[in-house]
């Protein structure tokens, strides 16, 4: 009989434990954070013509939690207005915890920036439209951001205003 030799590949493997190399980003969690809806015309507001006007704002921010540890929290904000009043407002701060390690400054100003909104706005956009439609009004959905292009004319704008020098700084994370 012939000596069997242990010829497993992976035993002479590294430790399924070793941390691969590079930036690492992960989502941790996705909440909603707070939420309004007020309807100051209610039910007057059900007996004219539904041609309204929308207004949409849309806002960000960000703060570290720990290390590598941040929480967004993306604010989306909608009036209706019907004969110049207002029909109903709505009101959503969607936020989420997302790990982010061994990023440069610019980079992880430029993550937090784009690609967190871009995961937090679907969920944003559906609790804005079931509000709304509790509310008894029609519908809103609401049409996909592009936030890089938000990112990238922000950046513009701060570099037009004599302020390159502070968009090419660090950027702090937290609020």
């Amino acid at each position: 009989m012939a000596d069997t030799e242990d010829t497993n590949p992976d035993a002479t493997a590294a430790p399924a434990n070793d941390q691969p190399e590079g930036p690492q980003f992960a989502l941790q969690r996705i909440y909603l954070k707070d939420s309004s809806f007020e309807s100051p015309r209610s039910p007057t507001v059900f007996q004219s013509q539904w041609t309204p006007k929308i207004n949409f704002d849309i806002k960000t921010r960000n703060s570290k939690v720990q290390d590598d540890v941040y929480e967004v929290v993306l604010v989306l904000t909608v009036e209706a207005t019907l004969e110049e009043q207002a029909a109903f407002l709505v009101e959503v701060h969607q936020a989420g915890i997302f790990t982010a390690k061994d990023f440069d400054n610019a980079q992880m100003e430029q993550l937090l920036s784009t690609v967190c909104p871009n995961i937090l706005f679907p969920y944003a956009r559906e609790a804005i439209d079931t509000l709304v439609v509790k509310g008894s009004f029609p519908a809103l959905m609401l049409a996909p951001i592009n936030f890089d292009a938000l990112y990238a004319q922000q950046k513009q704008a701060q570099a037009q205003e004599g302020n390159g020098a502070a968009a090419d700084a660090p950027s702090e994370v937290t609020n």
